[in-house]
């Protein structure tokens, strides 16, 4: 028990920079907290206490802010940071190293009972502050979802995705180890991690600023070789700066 508390405590100062010492995580760090008495409340539900279970992830919830039940599954050396406002289903599943910020929810959109209703996060996730990942479903190895995320279908190993509903935006096989800082990222932010339809929407703004100019060229053109054009409606311009800035 002992040894495993330890390696929580590490894990968490390798992954907080705002962590000093093993004794600040082990007071002040609701994350910790609510690890530590979701398996006291897991293990009175495997063995068929169940109400004392409820009971204890109840007080966790008053004492942490953060909603466990005591049938999920957490792995080891799981990371909540902040936490506040976080909620782990019952049929929810969460790696070893995974990383959750405050305001996540696992949650299922199934009204059955006795089924699988929740997500799966395979070993290293990082689930960025407020995301909601919904449904039955696997993240991969490593996956990172950014913070605001609505995810409602699998993701692969290694995947980066943001947005509502969430898209991927990067895709990557290749795995690491949790435990390289400098590879950790913080709230599921990633280098270049635009949203893939802001992209989009950029794209087509562009193209049809160079295909206004190339009316016009076309255009000048008939008018200097004696067509007439005088029968063409104007088209009315816009603002390819204006519009780049709404889309964000």
């Amino acid at each position: 028990m002992f040894s495993r508390l330890r390696e929580d405590i590490y894990s968490i100062i390798e992954r907080d920079p705002a962590a000093r010492n093993a004794w600040e995580v082990l007071t002040c760090y609701p994350g910790l907290h609510a690890t530590l008495m979701h398996r006291w409340a897991h293990w009175y539900w495997t063995h068929g206490l169940k109400w004392c279970g409820r009971f204890v992830s109840h007080v966790s919830r008053m004492l942490t802010g953060i909603e466990i039940h005591p049938g999920a599954v957490i792995g080891r050396r799981v990371f909540i940071d902040h936490g506040f406002g976080v909620v782990i289903g019952e049929t929810a599943v969460v790696g070893d190293d995974c990383t959750i910020y405050q305001g996540v929810t696992l949650g299922g959109t199934s009204l059955h009972k006795g089924s699988k209703r929740h997500p799966t996060l395979e070993r290293g996730v990082i689930v960025g502050a407020g995301a909601q990942v919904l449904g039955s479903f696997t993240v991969g190895e490593y996956a990172k979802i950014g913070s605001n995320a609505v995810l409602v279908k699998p993701m692969p190993a290694g995947a980066t995705a943001v947005g509502n509903p969430a898209h991927v935006i990067e895709k990557s096989t290749k795995l690491v180890d949790a435990g390289t800082a400098h590879l950790f990222a913080a709230y599921g932010i990633t280098p270049n991690g635009d949203d893939p339809m802001s992209k989009a929407l950029h794209g087509l703004i562009n193209r049809a600023v160079v295909q206004e100019q190339q009316i016009d060229t076309l255009i000048a053109l008939m008018k200097k070789s004696g067509i007439n054009c005088q029968d063409l409606p104007e088209s009315d311009k816009f603002d390819p700066e204006q519009l780049n800035k709404l889309v964000g």
